[in-house]
């Protein structure tokens, strides 16, 4: 009989799409130099740093804020410093460590331009230093004597519920000694804290739970995967200890046990943009 150990286990997370919110751009709002615009409305809170976003004209005109660019609209990722003020990137990696040498240039437009803008979830990405997770599955039950045939049918077997903790260090950002920053970009704890106190868009997002992960071709993994809310996040500080975070969640939509090859999907090459089907909104999914 096979043992597993939890060191081939993991999480990854996947930003949830929000509302698009409404911006006015005037003179000034830009600074070229720092490669830095703030909009007028306030929208500490709404966006964090690392997000994907589309960002538009509202009347389709030309948007005049990415330099060389001549399109009424712009993807790539967001970094939200701590007084609203945003810088734009290629890539997730870049938007979380929110260096200027990396920044998108931005073109400073002297008239007013009414934009709107809207975080998008396409890729999953790894939570960076996870210690421990925990992930607990229940099914309630219900009354349903004054429920109707149909009714009764639906929810006589109860309800599933499910609910977890992650255990991991404190990190917010990356260090130029850090070796992960060559390699593919990461959540860290830092993110699920800031969906505690996001306001505009929600606390929630998408996980993926692997019990068990194999790089194996002819191996499978198995993995619980859901829509899950941040209830709660705590940071213990000790002076002799590493800093670490504990977050807990719940799901909020069904969620399943899943066993198989993860679904990946095809992208252009940016690494941003994903591949379509003929339909113009089915993901291309890379076959085994």
């Amino acid at each position: 009989m096979t043992v597993y150990l939890g060191d081939s286990g993991g999480i990854e997370l996947k930003r949830t799409a929000g509302q698009a919110a409404e911006m006015t751009l005037l003179d000034g709002d830009v600074s070229v130099e720092k490669r830095r615009f703030s909009p007028e409305q306030d929208f500490l809170g709404a966006f964090i740093s690392g997000d994907q976003v589309d960002i538009a004209t509202v009347d389709g005109s030309i948007l005049h804020l990415v330099d060389g660019h001549n399109f009424n609209d712009w993807r790539g990722f967001v970094f939200v410093d701590g007084i609203g003020g945003m810088r734009l990137y290629d890539n997730f990696q870049d938007a979380v460590s929110g260096e200027l040498k990396n920044a998108v240039p931005l073109i400073a437009w002297p008239n007013r331009q009414d934009l709107t803008m809207k975080t998008r979830g396409d890729t999953f990405t790894p939570l960076a230093r996870v210690t421990s997770y925990d992930f607990t599955t229940e099914r309630e039950t219900i009354s349903t004597d004054h429920l109707g045939s149909q009714f009764k049918q639906q929810y006589e077997a109860g309800l599933i519920s499910g609910q977890g903790t992650i255990e991991c260090f404190w990190e917010h950002q990356y260090k130029l000694c850090d070796d992960i920053v060559s390699e593919s970009g990461v959540e860290f704890a830092s993110y699920l804290a800031q969906l505690c106190v996001r306001l505009t868009q929600g606390a929630d997002f998408f996980g993926r739970f692997f019990v068990y992960r194999d790089c194996n071709p002819a191996t499978n993994s198995v993995w619980y995967e859901s829509e899950c809310i941040v209830t709660s996040c705590s940071i213990a500080v000790d002076p002799s200890q590493a800093i670490t975070s504990t977050i807990q969640f719940v799901t909020t939509a069904e969620f399943k046990l899943l066993t198989g090859k993860p679904p990946a999907y095809l992208i252009q090459e940016d690494g941003i943009s994903l591949i379509l089907q003929e339909d113009g909104v089915s993901k291309l999914v890379l076959a085994e």
